[in-house]
Parts: structure tokens; sequence; C-alpha cells
């Protein structure tokens, strides 16, 4: 199977350009790559408000990356993403980790310009659920195309604009760009009902533009 066949099987969801691929690293790795998040020194994490990261590869800002090495054990799973899937149009120079643990996600959100226009996921540790919601650009006129007002406070949307859900696996990898990237905000509800038992981490590895 050639590799855009393949990569057209994990297509998931209601775009075509969101791919989910299981098992995309052994359980090894996954161990490997968790000792050295953990095992890097407390400097490295920072605190927000309901999660703490990891900033691997410099400074992003409003004019682009302040670059920094990414260290090998980065490397070789940015390195394997890149040539598996053959998606990104550069080598991939920056990496997020979150840690979400129980009850703890993430806003609907854009990455913005900086990573466009494709961004990978990495789950470790546990499942966690990935919302893909439309930008808001994308809902329909409170009157429809007959002039009839919607019901209150009901969510309408273009047709080709619908929201979906992604049940991310540990040691899965979900990459998502172009209208996915542009036209969608992804998110993790904070929310008992959206979680599941254990810690939850994600590493994002993104190229910035």
């Amino acid at each position: 199977m050639e590799e855009k066949e393949k990569l057209d099987s994990y297509k998931v969801g209601s775009l075509p350009t969101v791919i989910y691929i299981p098992d995309f690293i052994t359980d090894s790795e996954q161990s490997f790559l968790l000792n050295n998040i953990y095992g890097a020194p407390a400097s490295k994490w920072k605190l927000l408000k309901n999660r703490r990261l990891q900033n691997w590869g410099g400074v992003v800002h409003e004019k682009g990356l302040l670059p920094q090495p990414l260290p090998p054990w980065l490397t070789n799973l940015t390195q394997k993403i890149s040539k598996e899937s053959g998606l990104f149009p550069s080598a991939i120079n920056h990496v997020l980790i979150n840690e979400y643990l129980p009850d703890q996600g993430i806003m609907p959100h854009q990455d913005g310009p900086a990573y466009f226009p494709v961004v990978a996921i990495l789950s470790l540790g546990s499942p966690v659920v990935m919302d893909f919601t439309p930008h808001a650009r994308f809902k329909l006129d409170p009157q429809d195309v007959n002039g009839k007002d919607t019901v209150a406070g009901e969510d309408k949307r273009l047709d080709d604009y619908l929201p979906f859900s992604v049940l991310l696996m540990p040691r899965s990898l979900l990459i998502f760009k172009d209208k996915a990237y542009s036209d969608y905000l992804h998110g993790i509800k904070d929310c008992a009902v959206q979680c599941y038992d254990g810690a939850k981490r994600v590493i994002e590895e993104k190229v910035r533009n």
C-alpha cells in the first residue's frame, strides 16, 4: 500500500484533513518519553491556570520563533513523525508537552499562524477526547434561507462545518491540517463526563511557518 493510501485509511471525523494513527509508538517508546518528560528539571514546567506544560524548541512570539535545539529524545520522535506522515513542509522544530490531570482540559482554540498548516498530537499515559468545533464565522445567520427565525439557543452551522470529536488513545498520533487547522477550534473539556480516570498527557508537535 502506498503511503498516501495508507494515510487515507486513517482519516477520521467529518473532514478529510484529520488523521488518527493508533499505536504509533510502542509501550517502551512511551515509557522512554514519559521518563524524559518527568525527569526534566522542575524549571521546564510552566504552571497555567488549569494545567502545566513544557516548552521545547524555543520561544514563539508574534514575529516568529526564537529557536533552541530540541533534545535528542524529542528529535528521534519528530523525525519519525515527519518521515512516516510526509505531511510536514519542513523539519518539526517546536514541541509543547501538555499535562492533563483528571477533570483538566484546554479551552477550544486555534494554534495561530506560526504553526500553519499542520499540527501533530501524540497522546501518552491515558485516553482523552479531543473536540473539534467549527469557527464561529461558519455559523448560519439567525434567519434561515426561508426567512424564518431559528429556534432560540439552537446552534446552526453550514452543512460542511459540523463539530466532531476524536478519542485519543495512549500511544496514538493525531494529525490535522488545512481546513481542520484554519477553520476549526480544538479543545478538551474539563468536565468529568468527558474525562477518563487517570492523568492525561498530550505532546503537541508543531512546525512554525
